[in-house]
């Protein structure tokens, strides 16, 4: 079983909408769950389903182990730039979700990983994530690190948590931005309205900064670089929209009008570092631009 505490830092919600909010692997179902069963404790008192916590008050929820998922090694490509004893970087193809949840029990990355690295994978996340240490988005694609120890998987995880890790996409946006590079440090939480959503100043906010440089410019588009300094869910995809340009493509937060022909946003997860768990010795990796991303480049440079 594993503890989770958190500060409460606005008032008014009820104790399993802010559990849900703040453990995005559970449903506010699954928190009332945990609360009937005793698993809560609000300032040490074990809580009542109906309360509504009060700012600076401190939760702590005790999460069981995730009852095994039917999670089957499938026999699915996957395109390895680099694999070792410690650990492997795969380039995701756009459309595979990375592992398995409700609605996707398979064909994920992770039903891959499990065929090809015959179980060798890290098992700090559990079964529902076993060997993944970051994740990027459904229809992103590009380079994702995993992990095949538990000791490779705190290194990298500590490296990420220091932000010596580095990570570098690249994204079509709708627009230019009227500065060629900056940074957009705005805090990151769950959408008061959607809960699959992410909100610059949602609920219970973390830190996060995005830094952009502006590649190319294009009649209604623009090619960025963008670097992340923190990681957070849609962190890219919420920052460029915060600025007024939003990811081309990306429904979710560029509204429904936004280029729906690409099928999802055109972001992909070009560079990554980080230094090597056992040999100390910093790597790169880099990845070129997909057909979808670079096809659509193409179309709009000729409008």
């Amino acid at each position: 079983m594993s503890v989770h505490e958190f500060l409460v830092t606005k008032a008014g919600c009820r104790l399993d909408a802010l559990i849900a909010e703040e453990l995005e692997e559970l449903t506010r179902s699954s928190a009332q769950r945990l609360i009937e069963s005793g698993a809560v404790t609000v300032n040490g008192r074990t809580a009542k389903k109906s309360m509504s916590p009060q700012s600076g008050d401190r939760i702590s929820i005790t999460v069981p182990e995730p009852q095994p998922l039917d999670a089957q090694p499938e026999d699915i490509p996957l395109d390895i730039v680099y694999e070792d004893d410690s650990l492997l970087v795969v380039n995701k193809p756009r459309g595979m979700v990375v592992h398995p949840a409700a609605g996707n029990p398979n064909g994920t990355l992770v039903n891959a990983l499990l065929h090809h690295c015959k179980g060798s994978l890290s098992g700090i996340n559990g079964v529902i994530r076993p060997g993944i240490v970051h994740r990027i988005d459904k229809d992103t694609s590009g380079l994702l690190m995993v992990a095949k120890t538990d000791f490779a998987h705190l290194s990298l995880a500590e490296q990420i948590k220091e932000h010596s890790f580095k990570r570098q996409y690249y994204a079509v946006l709708r627009g230019c931005p009227s500065q060629d590079e900056g940074r957009v440090a705005v805090p990151l939480g769950r959408s008061p309205r959607d809960r699959k959503k992410q909100a610059p100043n949602g609920l219970n906010p973390r830190n996060a900064v995005t830094y952009f440089e502006v590649i190319e410019k294009y009649r209604g588009f623009s090619l960025v670089r963008c670097t992340l300094e923190t990681g957070r869910t849609h962190q890219i995809r919420v920052h460029m929209a915060y600025i007024g340009h939003p990811v081309a493509g990306d429904l979710v937060y560029g509204g429904e009008k936004n280029e729906p022909s690409l099928h999802g946003q055109c972001l992909h997860a070009a560079v990554l570092g980080f230094v090597h768990p056992q040999s100390g010795e910093y790597m790169e990796f880099s990845s070129e631009l997909p057909d979808y991303f670079s096809n659509f480049i193409s179309k709009i440079k000729n409008k």
